[in-house]
């Protein structure tokens, strides 16, 4: 990990007067090409770093893009869920749906310091989360697309806002809709967005109640999974969220949902004689249309900013405020 402590004056004055500026830049439009002068080489730097991830760890890349959707939940997509918690101030890492779940930061601190090396004080760390998320899915198989650019970094993070805003394993389709629309993110994107979950795992925490309580679950997939995960321990025990392609980015998932084969009570809701049956249906169908709006809907995840009133900065270590 990159330490920053002993900077020039000159650049440490660039640093002030990037935190100074950057409250301007929620009022800018992000752009794909807002770094086109000042790091024309981001967008390879970042896919390479990114390949030599996944290759080490295919899982890589739902952890990466997991990550993605937790920042921008929570305050917009200000890389607030990469601070570590200080005397000041508890962050987001040990919110409950991110403790000892959320992974992949020191994939993100690499890209940071390669990113750093070439184009010091110019990239947020959002940016770098935001660019890695579309890589991670691709590298993966799935779609690729043009990301905007030109997010900045927020000097505090909130473990209770992140506890508040983050759907959980639990949720109820009536849950998931509210909280993606609190979200300005329609029914249509929530279901395209749980797309997502055609690749990583879960620990048997967070799927137990599922495979021994309920119903709407095919049998045979409930005892595959209790294999993995006992009535009482194992908790951290993981399971693929796909049980057909578990890091190949596809449609499959929703081929599960319509099988009953839903690994997370929140994931079956979906497919649960609601009002999102009849797009899961057509997403099983036509992977064209799942990742044309899974696309569509990350595109308006990602433009989730933090509100006007928020200090924000070009973060020089994404762990720690300037």
């Amino acid at each position: 990990m990159a330490v920053f402590t002993t900077r020039s004056a000159a650049f440490l004055g660039l640093a002030v007067v990037l935190c100074v500026i950057a409250g301007e830049a929620n009022a800018q439009q992000l752009s794909p090409n807002f770094y086109s002068t000042s790091c024309p080489n981001l967008a390879s730097i970042v896919r390479s770093g990114m390949t030599s991830a996944v290759q080490t760890e295919r899982r890589m890349g739902a952890s990466i893009l997991r990550l993605f959707f937790h920042d921008c939940f929570v305050n917009g997509c200000d890389g607030s869920i990469l601070l570590d918690d200080t005397s000041t101030f508890t962050g987001e890492k040990n919110a409950g749906p991110n403790a000892n779940s959320a992974r992949g930061f020191e994939v993100i601190d690499a890209l940071k310091t390669q990113v750093e090396a070439t184009c010091r004080a110019t990239v947020s760390c959002a940016d770098i989360l935001a660019l890695a998320a579309r890589d991670g899915v691709n590298l993966l198989g799935g779609p690729t697309w043009s990301v905007p650019l030109g997010r900045k970094d927020s000097r505090t993070a909130s473990q209770s806002a992140a506890n508040a805003n983050l759907p959980g394993p639990g949720s109820s389709l009536a849950t998931l809709i509210t909280m993606f629309g609190n979200k300005n993110l329609s029914p249509r994107d929530m279901t395209a967005l749980s797309g997502a979950h055609t690749i990583g795992r879960s620990q048997c925490q967070f799927f137990r109640n599922r495979i021994y309580n309920e119903t709407n679950i095919n049998a045979s997939f409930a005892a595959l999974r209790q294999g993995t995960c006992p009535r009482s321990g194992g908790d951290s025990n993981l399971a693929p969220f796909d049980v057909q392609t578990a890091d190949g980015f596809d449609n499959a998932y929703y081929h599960n949902l319509v099988g009953q084969r839903g690994l997370l009570h929140s994931d079956q809701e979906l497919f649960n004689g609601g009002s999102q049956d009849a797009l899961v249906q057509q997403y099983s169908n036509s992977p064209s249309q799942f990742s044309a709006d899974f696309v569509t809907a990350m595109l308006k995840m990602g433009g989730l900013l933090p509100s006007s009133g928020t200090q924000t900065e070009v973060r020089l270590n994404c762990r720690r405020p300037n």
